[in-house]
């Protein structure tokens, strides 16, 4: 690859500046990573031969140019996977890289899937993982929760504790028959052009085991004795 190939790569002049190079860089990396919806590995792996070729030190005829400050490119490494409950209170989390290097990373509260995180010289994209019986949607936490069959047929009143802490809900019979009630205003906090989320949640019937080990035995033991 020649220098005006790389420059046209990056859209950039032979005059652009290191950090125009960089952000330049960054624009074209970030637009064609791989993971990212119309991403081509291919034009990825030109960006970032574009990127090293411009940032190497030029010979002009003896006289060596000291190299440039080599940044690490913001697209490395730059996934971030973190938990719902991460995700609506914040927290400090800590991230190794592939390089080794470990980072500690505090995050504000209201991050969505699709939200971008500087931490130095790198810009993370958010991944809001399920986690459990916890997942989220959109701005909405979703949380399946065991509940008394007594209780979804005939409905009423009871005090749920939760990933989130104690929730008292109020559960009607047809909140029942569909096994879903929403708590208004309860999941991811309004955060930017984020609105403030709702949590659903999921009621499932509670699996009863009435008879232990030791009746079951002795159950067996009677119907063996009494053949």
């Amino acid at each position: 690859m020649h220098r005006k190939q790389a420059r046209e790569i990056l859209g950039v002049s032979p005059l652009a500046t290191a950090a125009e190079l960089r952000l330049a860089f960054r624009e074209a990396a970030k637009l064609a990573h791989p993971d990212r919806p119309g991403g081509d590995a291919e034009r990825f792996r030109l960006a970032v031969e574009a990127y090293r070729l411009l940032n190497a030190p030029k010979i002009t005829d003896s006289i060596i140019q000291p190299p440039a400050t080599v940044v690490r490119p913001a697209t490395v490494d730059s996934r971030l996977d973190i938990t719902p409950l991460l995700a609506m209170n914040g927290g400090v989390l800590m991230h190794r890289l592939a390089s080794g290097r470990r980072l500690k990373i505090t995050l504000p509260e209201g991050l969505r899937t699709g939200d971008t995180l500087r931490v130095g010289d790198i810009e993370f994209e958010i991944t809001v993982r399920g986690e459990g019986e916890m997942l989220v949607r959109g701005d909405d936490l979703w949380l399946t929760v065991p509940l008394d069959p007594g209780l979804l047929a005939q409905g009423g009143r009871v005090a749920l504790d939760t990933p989130l802490g104690r929730r008292v809900v109020w559960v009607t019979r047809k909140a029942g028959e569909r096994g879903l009630v929403r708590l208004v205003g309860q999941g991811l906090p309004a955060r930017g052009p984020h609105r403030q989320g709702h949590l659903f949640l999921r009621l499932a019937a509670q699996v009863r085991t009435t008879d232990s080990a030791a009746r079951t035995l002795r159950r067996r033991f009677a119907a063996a004795w009494a053949a």
